[in-house]
């Protein structure tokens, strides 16, 4: 009799255990984003300071670096970040529209065609027994002459328990740029 139900119910359970399983892996995580502008990767384009809108001490700075590691992955060759010496002296990064615009000023003299900005809302671990990582930031392609957005995208992300704040950063991140550098042209 067991062998029968055996027989019987591993097929038809196997076809769900891999989605499901998959749906647990996947932790939570929410995206939206503009369509992605043809752009051109051989340009050249500059990481800018981003906004820091947690209560988490530099968190625009690692998000800074995470964008950095990843436009590069995606075959962004010329590449430059905002130099620190620059930047508003804050433990909390303002990021405010002044420092922005000082920005774009500094990318303009350094002749980059565009600009990857953005916020983070929120970088922290839940509070909990699990203690699980929770990301938010939002993302924007800037045509640094013109100072318009030509693309943005914010999305949320929580992981499990024992997995890094960095890693649930990059995995949110990651798709974030690909999609705003879908339309790359070069």
């Amino acid at each position: 009799m067991k062998a029968f139900f055996l027989r019987l119910a591993l097929p038809l359970a196997l076809p769900l255990a891999l989605p499901l399983a998959l749906a647990l892996l996947a932790g939570c995580s929410t995206l939206d984003h503009s369509a992605a502008p043809a752009v051109d990767g051989k340009a050249l384009w500059v990481v800018l300071p981003f906004a820091n809108n947690t209560e988490t001490p530099l968190a625009g700075s690692r998000a800074e670096a995470i964008a950095e590691s990843l436009l590069r992955a995606q075959g962004i060759g010329k590449l430059r970040r905002y130099p620190a010496a620059l930047q508003q002296d804050a433990l909390f990064e303002p990021g405010d529209r002044k420092q922005l615009d000082a920005g774009l000023a500094w990318a303009r003299e350094e002749g980059a065609r565009y600009a990857l900005t953005g916020s983070v809302d929120e970088w922290r671990y839940k509070v909990g027994v699990d203690g699980e990582p929770a990301v938010g930031v939002a993302l924007s392609i800037v045509d640094v002459t013109s100072g318009e957005t030509l693309w943005s995208g914010a999305g949320g992300k929580s992981g499990w328990s024992r997995e890094a704040l960095s890693a649930v950063a990059q995995q949110l991140m990651r798709k974030l740029i690909g999609a705003g550098l879908a339309a790359r042209q070069n």
